[in-house]
């Protein structure tokens, strides 16, 4: 039986984790919120565990996160919900950043060669953590798809989880207290408080676009 080669292994385990990938994207879903009660009362003391574990693997893929984070505050109180919502959000930050800079940075990297690239690069493994914090402040970028373009640069893994830390935990906080707004009706605070978090984020990325990166 003819051995295979590392490239073409490699290949191929990138070709079952793209189907995986789509499969999750296509069928994988939040539970309702009955549902997660359901195992809540099945599971006991160990449902703390299973949502978090759940809420790692539903933001590995571009699913709002949202819902999940209400769900958090509704199910286990502010102090717990924050608590559960903010780990499993930085946890799964640096679990997508790995699999993606494992998997896909060397091939991409091959392919863009432009200056201009090489420019950006450099500026986020200086301070990859302000234009990430920022950003992490503004609830209109997602979630997931920041985590795989930060993927494809160089930006340090540490940096990159404290700043998504910092970063996504006003807006955690905010959505697990107001839980309320999973009725559909939105709280005005929460829409303020988002927007001021939103110009914050969008200054934070002009202060770090007009920083000076070294030569």
């Amino acid at each position: 039986m003819p051995k295979i080669s590392g490239s073409a292994r490699n290949k191929l385990v990138l070709a079952v984790l793209i189907v995986v990938f789509i499969a999750g994207w296509v069928f994988l879903d939040v539970p309702p919120l009955s549902t997660l009660r359901t195992w809540a009362d099945t599971l006991g003391p160990w449902f703390p565990v299973a949502f978090w574990l759940l809420y790692i693997l539903i933001t590995q893929f571009p699913i709002p996160r949202t819902v999940m984070t209400v769900s958090a505050g509704i199910l286990f109180g502010s102090v717990q919900g924050i608590l559960i919502a903010i780990t499993a959000t930085t946890v799964s930050a640096v679990i997508s950043l790995l699999i993606v800079r494992t998997l896909l940075r060397d091939w991409v990297e091959a392919r863009l060669t432009h200056p201009a690239v090489e420019q950006i690069n450099r500026r986020l493994e200086e301070r990859g953590w302000l234009a990430i914090f920022s950003l992490r402040l503004i609830a209109a970028v997602p979630f997931s798809v920041l985590n795989y373009a930060a993927a494809l640069t160089r930006v340090p893994v540490l940096p990159f989880a404290i700043a998504t830390f910092a970063g996504s935990l006003p807006g955690t906080v905010l959505v697990t207290i107001f839980g309320d707004t999973l009725t559909g009706e939105a709280n005005p605070v929460v829409i303020a408080v988002m927007a001021v978090l939103a110009v914050i984020g969008l200054s934070g990325l002009i202060l770090d676009a007009r920083l000076p990166a070294r030569k």
